[in-house]
């Protein structure tokens, strides 16, 4: 090439920058010699130059086509076919070049900048170190050969590889910026920010540095930090979709789900099919109680990615929360089908078939949860719950719930779980630490402990309310928030002319306490002004006193297996003004029933002796005892006021006409027999030692106790022996069916009550074999319940208020014999004529709540406490 020649002159201007300039002669030497290589070939480098790379690619082809052999246009045309993102050719260009030249240098570069586009990597690697061999100091693929590096997971050297870039060209953002990567990938976070942040200082507007600086603050938990730097991307380049997207992720890990919510929509406006998008936007709607949305949002995912087994995961759950357990299971289903091995999939069908009432396949479901992860803490929690409350397998749901604990002290109501069941078992060995530590975390705010647990450790009526909105905000997931138009239209509903309908939903329509107590008031209801229905969200036992109940209501209806939202339709269509709530937050609630609010009036009584802490319910039922006038404070709800007492006792309840004797059921003949029928876990440490005084001042005496698991007997023939009681006097009753048991508790001289938590059923037992109780008034609730009991029975002297004067009084009644034979009779006199016991009074009275119930809210007024006369 002359140095005179025009060609030699566009290429000084070309290699000077003077694009232009070097263009018009090109032009005009390909005018008068349209096959003129050198300037096809250059003008077609110009136009890569330029970004217009059909052109490029056209030119350079053309030279090709009378240089075919040409090195340095073939290298030229895979770098025009590249930037094109026509990746396969361009390899093709660079082999042929490189066939020719081996060692040409440029073509080696091109070469692996294809395969790492292609994400051949060791190929890649291996063409980058071959420039190298010829250049070491090539910047550009020393950094590639470092980026190589790193996606075969070798960060350790391609940090060197970064280095010994940045060391020959120390403003190079990009090696500034991998190096960051790098640097995190090995955990040396401070390094790797200080990296990002010399990236930035050269190139502040460095959007891929920015992002990466986002990714590892958010991977450290400095959220705010990491949402400055996606904010701040979003804000300058609206159509970043990964900025928006993890931007969203930041907002939802701050509890910004309005926000996260905004974040996602961007990201999906830009990329509609972004899959991971509308996953996370699904999460992000479930925590805004938005669920059925957020179904939508996983079939949207699911849609474009049918095997995604994230999404049938998530998906699952919520349809679980929506109480679709069916729906739920087929969820599951299909995630484990696409990844057996997903955990949280077998945990959560664990979940859902344990609602379905399927307990040994839940548990084997949890078995494979544990499999895979045996560290997983809510698959732990989750067994061992199944095993104590379902299975009655003591020991190994405390083996479960001991190891979630050793991993997670602080997950969720786990604290308190463990306390409650150690109780079940007597197990004291830590009990005030540990109920001091649920105690302060209640009162800050923390989730440690179920209300219902809570209730037999706790003596303080704030903390129990504290504990109960505590629970309500997790417990019901479909928050109350009908318009105000709505509300006024459902209180309307009590305005119609004909008869309250009542409906009482439980899950222990069967053999079970609540039924015992509550049988007769069913049907003594007064046909003429009440209908009554039932809402069954248990199963039959097929029982007679199923058969019973069955007969007793207007209408009964089983809502198990139904959704919250189908339980509520079914409510509203039988147009239910007053929906009695007999679970509360005992044994298998509905709470997110009472959330969607299907009735005008919703009233909580009997079966959680204690405020739900929650706006949806307007009323609990109560009296004067159970709640004296200055502790309304405490409760969420309106109290309503029954005269004499608040609970219902059925005066049908049958006793076993033949009564046992004392050498059957393990009883000394001549001794006095104290005993307690409460449930083991209501039983504390000091209530014991106070029981075990009493029987060390009283000769001749045991006590008697239902029986429990072999812990609980063996734990409290220890602590008896260490009291200086011999075990031998600790008596322990076997099961039996309901009128026997009432039946063997006339061998029983004085039934010693316990606090926080009072004998409850047990004492309407008691009272209706003849067996008198002594109780202490408590400072709660369910602390005073006995003594709302022994006053309705006439038995008021039977109440005492301080530790002390409750022993004097036990041990003043085991040596005083005529003073308990007067009681006995007082109590055998009252029975059928005292208001404890009178099913048809309290059906009365209860009826009087219920109508001025429905007159407050037929005038429109928010719920307010009374008293029925």
């Amino acid at each position: 090439m002359a140095p005179e020649s025009p060609i030699y002159q566009a290429l000084r201007f070309h290699q000077q920058g003077q694009l232009a300039q070097a263009e018009k002669i090109y032009l005009q030497i390909l005018g008068a010699d349209p096959a003129n290589f050198d300037a096809q070939h250059l003008l077609g480098t110009l136009r890569s130059q330029q970004g217009r790379n059909s052109e490029a690619i056209e030119w350079i082809g053309a030279a090709l086509k009378t240089r075919p052999r040409d090195f340095g246009a073939l290298s030229n045309h895979g770098l025009a076919l590249m930037a094109a993102g026509r990746l396969e050719e361009a390899l093709t260009g660079f082999d042929k070049a490189l066939a020719i030249w081996p060692d040409f240098i440029v073509a080696l570069y091109g070469r692996g900048t294809v395969l790492l586009e292609l994400k051949c990597f060791p190929e890649a690697l291996t063409s980058f170190q071959k420039a190298l061999a010829l250049q070491p100091n090539h910047t550009e693929a020393l950094h590639n050969s470092g980026v190589a590096l790193a996606e075969l997971n070798q960060p350790d050297q391609a940090l060197i590889r970064y280095d010994q870039a940045l060391k020959i060209r120390p403003d190079f953002v990009p090696a500034l910026r991998n190096r960051g990567n790098a640097l995190w990938r090995l955990k040396r976070v401070d390094e790797a920010l200080a990296s990002f942040d010399a990236a930035l200082k050269l190139a502040p507007d460095d959007a891929a540095t920015l992002y990466n600086q986002g990714v590892v603050l958010a991977d450290q938990m400095r959220l705010k930090e990491a949402l400055d730097c996606f904010t701040e991307i979003a804000t300058a380049k609206p159509d970043h979709v990964e900025a928006q997207f993890s931007r969203g992720n930041v907002l939802r890990e701050l509890k910004s789900f309005d926000a996260a919510l905004a974040a996602y929509d961007s990201a999906l406006r830009l990329r509609p099919d972004f899959t991971a998008a509308w996953s996370n936007r699904a999460v992000t709607l479930w925590h805004l109680s938005r669920c059925e949305e957020a179904v939508e949002s996983y079939d949207r995912a699911l849609a474009l990615e049918p095997d995604l087994a994230i999404a049938w995961t998530g998906r699952g759950q919520i349809l679980g929360d929506m109480g679709r357990p069916a729906d739920a299971l087929a969820s599951y289903g299909k995630a484990l089908a696409i990844e057996p091995g997903d955990k949280l999939a077998w945990n959560g069908r664990g979940v859902i078939l344990r609602v379905l009432g399927r307990f040994e396949e839940a548990v084997a479901s949890l078995d494979k949860a544990l499999l895979l992860d045996n560290n997983l803490v809510e698959a732990l929690v989750n067994r061992g719950t199944i095993l104590w409350s379902d299975l009655g397998r003591y020991q190994q749901a405390l083996t479960d719930l001991e190891h979630a604990f050793a991993l997670d002290p602080g997950f969720a109501w786990l604290k308190g779980d463990l306390l409650h069941l150690r109780m079940f078992g007597a197990d004291w060995h830590h009990f005030n630490e540990e109920l001091a530590a649920l105690v302060a975390g209640v009162r800050a705010g923390d989730r440690v402990v179920r209300p219902f647990a809570f209730q037999a450790l706790s003596g303080s009526p704030a903390d129990l309310q504290t504990c109960s909105r505590i629970f309500a905000e997790f417990s019901a997931p479909f928050p109350l928030l009908q318009p105000k138009a709505a509300l006024a239209a459902e209180n309307a509903r009590c305005g119609h002319p004909g008869k309250i309908r009542v409906g009482y939903l439980s899950a222990e329509f069967r053999e079970q306490a609540t039924a015992y107590l509550t049988a007769g008031l069913y049907e003594l209801h007064d046909r003429n002004k009440f209908e009554v229905f039932a809402f069954d969200n248990g199963a039959s036992d097929h029982s007679p006193m199923r058969r019973r109940l069955e007969a007793a209501f207007d209408g009964f209806f089983t809502i198990r297996n139904l959704s919250d939202p189908e339980a509520a339709e079914i409510i509203r269509r039988e147009r239910i003004d007053i929906l009695v709530n007999l679970n509360g937050y005992f044994g298998a609630p509905r709470t997110g029933i009472f959330a969607i609010k299907p009735a005008p009036v919703q009233v909580n009584y009997l079966g959680f002796p204690a405020t739900m802490g929650a706006a949806f319910m307007d009323y609990i039922l109560a009296d004067h005892t159970v709640i004296p006038e200055e502790e309304q404070c405490y409760y969420t709800e309106a109290v309503a006021y029954l005269p004499d007492t608040y609970q219902i006792n059925d005066s049908k309840r049958p006793i076993a006409s033949e009564i046992p004797t004392r050498h059957a059921n393990g009883l000394p003949e001549n001794a006095f027999v104290y005993c307690n029928f409460n449930q083991s876990y209501k039983l504390t440490p000091d209530v014991f030692e106070t029981w075990m005084r009493i029987l060390r001042r009283t000769p001749r005496s045991v006590l008697w106790l239902l029986d429990g698991v072999p812990d609980y007997r063996e734990n409290l023939t220890k602590a008896a022996e260490q009291h200086g009681v011999s075990g031998e006097r600790l008596i322990f009753a076997k099961p039996v069916p309901a009128d026997r048991h009432l039946a063997r508790l006339k061998l029983g001289d004085l039934f010693l009550d316990g606090l926080p938590y009072n004998a409850h059923t047990t004492a309407s037992d008691a009272l209706w074999a003849g067996l008198p109780l002594l109780t202490r008034r408590g400072t709660t609730f369910p602390g005073r319940v006995a003594a709302s009991l022994l006053k309705a029975a006439g038995l008021p002297e039977l109440i005492t208020e301080t530790p002390e004067e409750f022993e004097r009084m036990a041990l003043e009644l085991a040596s005083d014999t005529a003073m308990l034979a007067a009681i006995k009779e007082k109590l055998a006199r009252n029975r059928l004529t005292c208001p404890l016991f009178d099913t048809g009074q309290f059906c009365r009275h209860m009826e009087a709540a219920f109508a001025k119930m429905r007159e407050i809210a037929q005038r429109g007024d928010k719920p307010h406490g009374f008293s029925v006369a």
